[in-house]
């Protein structure tokens, strides 16, 4: 035991540590870049968790020089039955639609304990839980989830859906319920499995804990008889966490299920948020006609929007996207014109706009990752063959609507020429003899695209990532493409 936790201790802190390096590395390039164009200096503030001022041992660097001494003090009280966690630091994040999530953010050491025994728990019982249910696997995926739904909707020309959303799904879940689903449906656990699983739920009547590893395999253990129920009515379902869609051609059997997700609301003490689940809805094509009120052309999941003829972006993941680039072009070309004294750096000369090249490039990393248009451009023709994603669109790897990236490319070509018209009047206005006849404020929309091609300051394209993301996608599989943060799409 002492062996095993050791080793997960040092990684979670060393995990830790270079994620807090990483930070501090990039907090002091980004000050040294606005030295550069700012006459005021900035001055370097290191921000440090709040979390690591209530305890030394939610600092990796504390807890990396003492991991030997930690980990065998944390075993012995595993062994001798114990072992309690340290009461986490709660956190409150926004919530992607309004309100705030509480986080609980345990010790290291406890993270570790948690981790270990999440991995012990899911190896040995993910056979028990359904095909259809997404989250917090290791064999299935967000991307999984979004396949089978979209293959499912493009064969049929329309479909009752169901979608349900729960509130405050981790906070609310009934303890009793849940180790009655433990005890009765064949999952396996050993004495010491359930101490600790026990050991993470002291501190509360009702509820896991938001932010631990082992909460994930118990999310999935109080809804198995939910999962087994919709399975048994014969109806196609999807399940991320409390996320689910379900959707049948009867409308009969679609209505049993509504009837399935009441009585586990009511058994386990998950309310259903009924303002923001839309119930039943029937799935068609916007051209065809129904007796049927309420009807739709889409549905919404987990960050994508699915129609029975596309995989598109959904509509609010959009606005985040379109508002970060619109961010990185302010930041870059307009935000170092508006203190009272310009640094000389801003304005352009001899067709060099450093101010631009910053903004290209930053556009390019928000939506590639660390990949140049040249590296993606010899993978493309097969001269490269294996790339690494993890820009934005590395969060949309199933994606097939050509029209939504086409558009996408149409805006940020007309976003880009907006911001350098008004940079262009902003310079002109600072110093009227500013020789404003050059690139790239002499350059309309067409030129744009044409003059930088296969240069520095190419502008990125939603599409062209997409292409060759799709080739990843066919080469080497989803896991391959796809985003390693793709777990926490929220």
């Amino acid at each position: 035991m002492e062996k095993f936790l050791l080793k997960d201790i040092e990684k979670q802190a060393r995990e830790l540590c270079e994620k807090y390096n990483t930070y501090h590395n990039f907090l002091h390039l980004t000050i040294e870049r606005k030295n550069k164009i700012y006459i005021v200096p900035t001055l370097k503030k290191v921000h440090v968790p709040k979390e690591w001022k209530r305890d030394r041992k939610h600092n990796p660097f504390y807890v990396y020089k003492r991991k030997e001494q930690i980990a065998k003090s944390v075993s012995k009280k595993i062994l001798d039955g114990t072992y309690l966690p340290n009461p986490p630091f709660l956190k409150e994040i926004p919530k992607p639609n309004g309100g705030k999530r509480k986080i609980s953010i345990y010790q290291i050491q406890d993270s570790a304990v948690s981790d270990r025994f999440y991995h012990n728990l899911l190896s040995k019982n993910k056979h028990r839980f359904s095909s259809l249910t997404y989250a917090y696997r290791n064999d299935r995926n967000i991307h999984y989830a979004i396949q089978d739904i979209a293959n499912e909707l493009k064969h049929v020309p329309r479909i009752f859906v169901a979608e349900f959303d729960f509130s405050d799904f981790f906070g609310s879940i009934n303890h009793e319920y849940l180790f009655s689903q433990l005890n009765q449906n064949a999952f396996l656990w050993s004495d010491r499995d359930m101490q600790i699983m026990k050991a993470f739920l002291a501190d509360r009547e009702k509820g896991i804990p938001l932010g631990t590893s082992i909460s994930l395999f118990l999310a999935n253990v109080v809804c198995w008889k939910l999962d087994r129920s919709l399975e048994d009515q014969g109806v196609r379902f999807a399940r991320y966490a409390d996320d689910t869609i379900i959707w049948s051609k009867d409308y009969s059997k679609i209505t049993k299920a509504f009837d399935i997700i009441n009585s586990f609301s009511e058994d386990a003490g998950i309310r259903i948020n009924y303002k923001k689940s839309d119930g039943i809805s029937l799935l068609q094509s916007k051209d065809m006609k129904s007796e049927f009120l309420n009807t739709k052309e889409h549905i919404e999941f987990l960050g994508y929007k699915i129609s029975a003829q596309n995989i598109s972006i959904k509509d609010q993941s959009i606005r985040k996207i379109k508002k970060q680039i619109t961010y990185l072009l302010y930041k870059n070309l307009l935000q170092p014109l508006k203190p009272t004294r310009v640094h000389p750096q801003n304005f352009p000369q001899n067709d060099k706009d450093k101010n631009f090249l910053s903004a290209i490039s930053e556009i390019r990393r928000y939506l590639y990752g660390n990949l140049t248009e040249s590296l993606m451009r010899r993978y493309l023709n097969g001269t490269y063959k294996i790339l690494r994603f993890k820009g934005i669109m590395s969060f949309y790897p199933l994606i097939n609507d050509i029209e939504q990236l086409q558009y996408l490319d149409k805006w940020l070509v007309c976003t880009i020429m907006n911001v350098l018209n008004r940079r262009e009047r902003e310079l002109s206005t600072l110093n009227p003899s500013w020789p404003s006849n050059q690139s790239p404020f002499n350059l309309d929309k067409d030129s744009l695209i044409f003059t930088y091609k296969k240069t520095i300051l190419e502008i990125p394209s939603f599409l062209r990532i997409h292409n060759a993301i799709q080739k990843g996608l066919k080469d080497d599989g989803i896991d391959r493409v796809m985003n390693p943060q793709s777990g926490y799409y929220e």
